[in-house]
């Protein structure tokens, strides 16, 4: 088990990711029960740092302006704390590694060529495309592992990944396509989105024009 996170900075650090989300969205980021997300986030709202947002397409807790700030230091000591930024760093450039063929995979699981070679909305009513872009998935999926493990071992934050990513694709396998790509739903590509961004902010590394 790698260094553990207090449950304070685990619900702060899911708004900080998502940006907008309800109780429910902030327990399966996080492995907590959602009533001891509930309290989090009403605590932080006594101290400042979270308010709710009511309406719009994402309703949900947010952070103010402050809960930013407070975020950003409590992960910093966290991180100094721990002793494990060489390692959550190597752990980011393996995971880089990966990161362009899985994008690759997902546009062609969402665009794939038509009769004259141009690209055209993937319907899913070929299978057998639909298996290559999987195999895809499947030998990406399988070479991630060491990387989830490890940032596991470093900060038990980032150990809900693991379980995320295997349900995403575990669904996707059962005949559900949009567990592989729709966004606003813990599809295998909101939650490695996710991911990366964590390994971003954890850093303090700015997410470069254009990056994904």
């Amino acid at each position: 088990m790698g260094h553990p996170s207090d449950a304070a900075l685990r619900v702060l650090h899911a708004l900080r990711l998502k940006w907008v989300a309800d109780p429910d969205a902030v327990a399966a980021a996080t492995g907590l029960p959602v009533d001891a997300v509930t309290a989090e986030l009403e605590a932080a709202h006594r101290d400042g740092l979270t308010e709710a947002r009511a309406g719009g397409r994402v309703p949900g807790w947010r952070l103010t302006d402050e809960g930013k700030q407070a975020h950003r230091k409590r992960l910093e000591a966290e991180l100094d704390e721990s002793g494990q930024r060489d390692a959550v760093h190597a752990a980011y450039q393996r995971f880089l590694e990966h990161n362009r063929e899985l994008l690759s995979l997902c546009t062609a699981w969402q665009m794939r060529p038509g009769t004259r070679g141009e690209p055209v909305l993937n319907d899913h009513r070929d299978p057998g495309y639909d298996a290559g872009v999987l195999d895809r998935l499947d030998i990406v999926h399988t070479a991630v592992q060491p990387v989830l493990g490890d940032l596991a071992a470093s900060l038990d934050r980032f150990s809900p990944y693991r379980a995320r990513l295997a349900s995403a694709h575990e669904r996707v396998h059962r005949g559900e396509p949009d567990w592989l790509t729709r966004p606003l739903m813990d599809s295998y590509h909101t939650v490695w989105f996710e991911l990366h961004e964590d390994l971003l902010v954890t850093l303090g590394i700015e997410r470069k024009e254009g990056e994904h």
